[in-house]
């Protein structure tokens, strides 16, 4: 099986090198043959290593030793368990679809071969991430994929928004990727390895050592670890206050934002954080720490997608909510909840954003949903797998989105850990504005007057089979997906892969309380969260197919409200001017003090300055006269002879 598992990551990086390398030469078609075909590969063995860890294989060893300090070895290595081998599947299967979904959407561009390198260099680095056994490892996928997702962003590089975009994307990860840094280097100096397995063995041992960051002020050292950790996984998984670079990253073209939002780069933090349960379950100040941060995130991000008019950009903030969601079951020690949102939210959410970029194909690159209205006759098949996935992400029963997000909402209310209330109360609030928003981009798209120009609606017409196929493929995990949460939540479906501790008792309360897939589904109508989500949903109908003079009257009643959410809460304003602005002023700042006056003013015009007036005093005494060079002569000697005196 050793074999198999240096398949799956390998697989794609072949393709990768072929299609960056020798892409000119085999050409667009065999570029992409060759990448979906390696990627296909990859996704039938993470199949059958899929089943072969359920059958109790589990695998953790080194496949290469880069180096060794002393008795510390700097390894590659995987640990295949249920916790990686679900992640394999889920990247994999995503990944295939948005190659296949490529060749439809890149068609034509001049870049299409490096686009295809790129997307297969991002699925490998993302099952580098996920498949390893050690922080060294880790770190490796960890900036791998925000090297890719930078390249990525900025693919269309004529484009002055795109490179803003992923140089932003790219600024904005740097500083998680400090914290997560820090984190691991104080893992290898205290634990004296990096490996997975040895530093979980040891972790309530040092539970109780304390480290002084300030003297006299002593913390825990794996609240400070796991902190350190957690600064990471909020710049990757785009948690508040690192949030910022996730919606501008809408830059770049539509498959790698279904890539990078659905299951890969976004969701390594929530991995990450899962994967370091026997860590994070040993601080209640951490966990308390996500519980307000992932809360944040979902109620306030999911107001603002209610503005937006770009239908990828609703599709980004919603994506923020929803890792907010993922974030709020990690503080509440619900990982598995975490880990079965992340792999429903990842269906549904790639369905999203694949849809999106079939509605931008057919509207000729628009995005402005006021643009459209009625595609719902000229795209069928776009309009129901979206519409799948819209009742997933409300979270109607029966689909996949409905079961883990009802879970993380009761897990957020059964927790007792510190933020759980004000966890609790955003989530819930968010179900409604999910609805809301959702239903909105549907609406304006589909449904209504057809807003678009008449030559653009002349033209409309269903996309070409390779844009559908991966929509219809991915549709039914969209239903289906939640349909495992009594194995995946409320089994050992992952087994010794995540670590609860007792009085953490949010997953076996909900497990007291479930009465099957069905009767979670009847239950459902008689709670809060659903008619919430009803109500959503019944909104946005009576806003935007109804009353559809309503919007516009609410908007300029809103006046500031309406203008905060519109323009982000001013968070991006404030970076730039305290961040962008205040690195302009030190560098203004050092420029005209530091080179100007210091450099250039005291040491080098200085120094020449200085050189000029001895010079000039020194040709007053070669006058050529005998009696000043005499008198030089005898100031010498006085001079030299007080010194002797002075000092003899």
């Amino acid at each position: 099986m050793e074999k198999l598992y240096l398949l799956v990551p390998l697989a794609p990086l072949l393709g990768a090198i072929i299609a960056g390398l020798f892409g000119r030469f085999i050409g667009t078609t065999w570029s992409h043959r060759t990448t979906i075909l390696l990627v296909f590969i990859s996704l039938i063995t993470s199949l059958v290593i899929f089943v072969d860890v359920f059958q109790g294989n589990i695998y953790n060893g080194t496949v290469y030793t880069w180096m060794a300090l002393g008795e510390t070895h700097f390894e590659v290595g995987f640990l295949i368990d249920p916790l990686s081998a679900t992640m394999m599947v889920v990247v994999n299967l995503v990944s295939l679809m948005v190659h296949i979904y490529t060749i439809g959407y890149m068609h034509g561009d001049p870049g299409y071969q490096r686009f295809f390198s790129y997307i297969s260099l991002f699925t490998f680095s993302m099952l580098m991430l996920v498949m390893s056994n050690n922080f060294l490892q880790l770190f490796f996928g960890w900036e791998a994929v925000g090297l890719v997702s930078y390249l990525l962003i900025g693919f269309w590089y004529t484009r002055p928004t795109a490179i803003y975009a992923n140089m932003k994307a790219f600024l904005v990860n740097r500083v998680g990727d400090f914290g997560f840094l820090l984190g691991i280097g104080l893992v290898l100096a205290y634990f004296g390895t990096l490996d997975y397995e040895i530093v979980f063995a040891h972790a309530d041992y040092m539970a109780s050592h304390t480290i002084e960051i300030i003297p006299g002020q002593s913390w825990m050292l794996l609240t400070v670890i796991c902190l350190l950790l957690f600064v990471g996984a909020m710049g990757k998984s785009a948690q508040f206050p690192l949030h910022v670079w996730l919606p501008d990253s809408m830059e770049g073209p539509t498959p790698i934002s279904a890539l990078i939002h659905a299951a890969t780069m976004v969701t390594a933090g929530i991995f990450m954080v899962a994967r370091m349960s026997p860590l994070f379950e040993l601080s209640e100040t951490v966990l308390s720490t996500i519980l307000v941060i992932g809360g944040i995130t979902t109620l306030f991000m999911a107001l603002v997608a209610v503005v937006q008019n770009d239908i990828k950009r609703v599709v980004a903030f919603s994506t923020l909510s929803q890792l907010g969601y993922m974030t709020v079951a990690l503080g509440a020690s619900a990982y598995s909840i975490a880990i079965f949102h992340l792999m429903t939210h990842a269906f549904f959410k790639a369905v999203l954003f694949l849809g999106a970029g079939s509605v931008i194909i057919a509207m000729h690159h628009e995005q402005d949903m006021r643009k459209m209205g009625g595609l719902k006759k000229y795209m069928p098949i776009t309009y129901w797998t979206m519409f799948i996935a819209a009742l997933a992400s409300a979270g109607v029963p029966g689909f996949s989105g409905f079961f883990s997000k009802d879970a993380i909402i009761e897990a957020a209310k059964f927790t007792d850990i510190p933020g759980s209330g004000f966890a609790y109360f955003c989530v819930l609030a968010t179900v409604f504005v999910t609805a809301l928003y959702t239903f909105r981009l549907m609406f304006m798209t589909f449904h209504g007057e057809a807003r678009m120009d008449d030559h653009t609606r002349d033209h409309l017409h269903e996309s070409p089979w390779v844009v559908t196929v991966p929509l219809i493929i991915l549709a039914v995990p969209t239903i289906a997906a939640g349909w495992m949460i009594g194995t995946m939540v409320f089994g050992d479906y992952f087994g010794g892969a995540i670590q609860i501790h007792p009085e953490h008792g949010a997953i076996a309360n909900l497990e007291a309380e479930f009465t099957g897939v069905v009767g979670m589904m009847l239950h459902a109508f008689s709670t809060v969260p659903f008619w919430l989500s009803l109500g959503g949903i019944f909104t946005a109908w009576y806003l935007y197919l109804y009353k559809t003079e309503l919007p516009g009257k609410i908007k300029k009643l809103s006046g500031p409200i309406y203008i905060l959410l519109d323009r982000k809460y001013y968070i991006d304003e404030f970076y730039s001017w305290a961040f962008a602005g205040g690195t302009r002023m030190l560098g203004t700042a050092l420029w005209k003090i530091g080179d100007v006056k210091i450099i250039d003013g005291i040491f080098v015009n200085g120094t020449a300055s200085a050189v000029a007036w001895i010079a000039a005093v020194a040709r007053k005494f070669q006058s050529g006269y005998i009696y000043h060079y005499a008198f030089t002569m005898i100031v010498g000697i006085f001079i030299l002879m007080s010194l002797w005196l002075f000092y003899f």
